[in-house]
């Protein structure tokens, strides 16, 4: 099995050294828009070939790991590309967008529309990991657009891989996914920009962070050049959220300001049932 992926930092090239350890007979080529990725990659072993795009035409999978803003581009150009028994897939935190450049597609078939939910704030080839994606959730959009033996293979590899399989509408995804990753990377890029900009006049504040702030500020050494498009391609469900949680901060300040600390212990009381929902994920 050739699987070509497109796009060899963190997500890619995790997937490309599970695929490898998964499918013994298979064999991993990198396609990278920047050379140096694409070289490391090859010397670090999360690939075994470099490639180039001309070469799709020998892939029976192709996986595109880059970010959305160049994934709606790409894409219709990998399915100009393949052979008709091509699976191609992508890795996209958004989908509602990525489903609609490819709709009118003539290989629309070829196409898988996938979200593995898994990733650290880490970048580059570097950043792969084996295992990243096992016990994790994957959501499929529009499976029934996809052919159904390329259905077969893309389940085969994703139960190897140890993914568990949630299917959703792209319109759905978008609007949840807002909630749960997009706005918490928000949350954290200003929490260090806050911190950060205080720093500058105090500067012991860092002395004082523990492992709740690093925690919490984790996702603020995230890739900008991966999530700027995000926010973009999400942008009305982002601002949603925002106004939620805007609304939520408001009310937490109000009630500061009045002395109404019964009530902030009774909101941090109810909101402690996170604890029950989140059990169990890492």
């Amino acid at each position: 099995m050739k699987v070509f992926v497109i796009g060899t930092g963190l997500i890619g090239g995790s997937l490309a050294i599970d695929i490898k350890a998964a499918f013994n007979e298979s064999v991993i080529y990198g396609i990278d828009a920047n050379e140096v990725n694409q070289e490391e990659a090859l010397q670090l072993g999360v690939i075994q070939h470099k490639a180039t795009f001309e070469e799709l035409n020998k892939a029976d999978v192709v996986v595109i790991a880059i970010p959305v803003n160049a994934l709606v581009t790409l894409l219709p150009k990998v399915l100009d590309k393949v052979t008709d028994d091509c699976l191609v897939i992508d890795a996209g935190s958004t989908k509602k967008r990525i489903c609609e450049i490819v709709a009118e597609h003539p290989k629309r078939r070829n196409f898988l529309a996938a979200h593995p939910i898994a990733g650290t704030e880490f970048s580059g080839p570097q950043a792969a990991i084996a295992n990243l994606y096992r016990g994790k959730t994957n959501i499929i959009c529009e499976v029934e657009k996809t052919a159904f033996k390329l259905q077969e293979k893309a389940m085969e590899i994703f139960s190897r891989l140890g993914m568990r399989i949630r299917y959703m509408d792209p319109l759905s995804h978008d609007k949840h996914i807002a909630y749960v990753s997009h706005l918490s990377h928000i949350s954290s890029f200003m929490l260090g920009k806050t911190v950060i900009e205080k720093e500058k006049n105090e500067r012991d504040i860092f002395d004082m962070a523990g492992s709740g702030f690093a925690s919490t500020v984790r996702l603020a050494k995230s890739s900008p050049e991966m999530w700027t498009p995000i926010f973009e391609q999400n942008k009305d469900n982002v601002i949603k959220t925002l106004d939620e949680y805007i609304k939520n901060l408001t009310q937490f300040k109000e009630l500061m300001e009045t002395n109404q600390f019964s009530k902030i212990h009774n909101e941090m009381e109810n909101t402690n049932h996170i604890k029950t929902i989140l059990k169990g994920i890492k």
